[in-house]
């Protein structure tokens, strides 16, 4: 009998089929943008690149025709001046959220462990599941903080990766240098710690140590940062990480090639350039957190101390009311039901719309 003729197998053996376990897989959540209304969801710098760094983007589009170098390798040699680092042990990647993807991915066998704080970068449980690793997420403390030695209890002769978001996203929080190098010096050799730091540039606690110079001096020590928040180049997707020379070429392995366009490798080198003028806009918005901070504390509201380019107001079972609220006023925020809202900094009359919005709110 010709196989034209044979009976068809089980119509529903022959279907497409997914992985069953994206179906519990949380989406990545952006912040709203509402026409007519202020953004302050996204953690967004809320000035465009600066005059030198439109140009740099100008000049990159007339090249667009052609790849873009894959392994990113002026802005590698870039960042190797700037921070005094073999280039061996920089990657650049498709922001630092790709780079966490590929971390997981490099470092973990399936059903390997990844401990992080719970609340903290939302794409850590993301990336663990979609690794096929096991994710084991530890409550922050009482103030909003890394429970550094919750954590540490958390490793098992399993784990491969423990991520540390420093200030931490969302709460805004840090950890100083004495918990934190005590925590490294306790964590297995065979522990990978990611010191994610996309908010570096609006630290202002010299006691919150530089991770670019812990990893120099700890060999299972890995720091990642991006050009999206201070830099102003959310849109263009570059960051980087730096760390050990065999992790670094792990994560090249499970690079998708191409992922850092041309442009933004050319803006990300314009921006390292300007930086003495970048830097001047962070003091502002540094300056305008502090007011905010002080004004809504003064208006009855809990806000925990933060060295970010946004605030944490933990409200709990009302994140969704006074997220509603906010909007009403004409101001979009970021809720995490039921924990607590975000708030990024913007522009002063920005900032002065959330304020106005948080005094409306009745906090009963």
């Amino acid at each position: 009998m010709s196989s034209a003729s044979q009976s068809p197998a089980d119509p529903s053996a022959q279907q497409l089929r997914t992985r069953p376990d994206l179906e519990s897989l949380p989406a990545y959540v952006a912040g709203r943008t509402v026409p007519g209304a202020v953004k302050l969801a996204s953690n967004e710098t809320p000035q465009g690149p600066l005059p030198s760094v439109a140009r740099a983007i100008a000049e990159a589009a007339a090249e667009v025709n052609r790849y873009p170098d894959m392994v990113s390798t002026a802005l590698t040699e870039r960042l190797s001046r700037e921070l005094d680092v073999p280039t061996e042990r920089i990657t650049v990647g498709c922001g630092s959220v790709a780079l966490c993807q590929q971390l997981v991915q490099a470092m973990c066998a399936p059903g390997e462990e990844v401990v992080y704080a719970w609340r903290s970068f939302e794409a850590y449980p993301i990336a663990t599941q979609i690794a096929n690793a096991a994710a084991a997420p530890v409550p922050l403390d009482e103030n909003h903080t890394h429970d550094l030695d919750a954590m540490l209890a958390a490793i098992t002769p399993a784990t491969r990766l423990v991520f540390v978001c420093n200030p931490n996203n969302p709460t805004g929080t840090v950890v100083r240098r004495e918990a934190l190098t005590r925590f490294l010096d306790a964590v297995p050799p065979h522990v990978l710690v990611v010191l994610d730091e996309a908010y570096r540039e609006f630290v202002t606690d010299d006691d919150v140590p530089d991770g670019v110079e812990l990893a120099r001096h700890y060999p299972n020590v890995l720091v990642l940062r991006t050009f999206s928040k201070a830099y102003g180049l959310a849109g263009l997707r570059v960051g980087y990480g730096v760390g050990p020379a065999e992790v670094i070429t792990a994560l090249r392995k499970v690079y998708v090639p191409f992922s850092t366009n041309a442009l933004a490798q050319r803006a990300a080198i314009a921006s390292l350039d300007a930086a003495d003028e970048l830097m001047e806009r962070c003091r502002a918005i540094v300056a305008e957190r502090a007011r905010v901070v002080a004004e809504l504390r003064d208006a009855g509201f809990e806000v925990p101390e933060t060295q970010a380019n946004f605030l944490w107001l933990p409200l709990r079972e009302r994140t969704g009311e006074f997220t509603e609220h906010a909007l009403e006023h004409k101001v979009v925020v970021r809720g995490y039901a039921p924990d607590g809202v975000r708030v990024t900094i913007g522009e002063p009359a920005e900032n002065d719309m959330l304020i106005a919005a948080a005094r409306a709110f009745p906090l009963g």
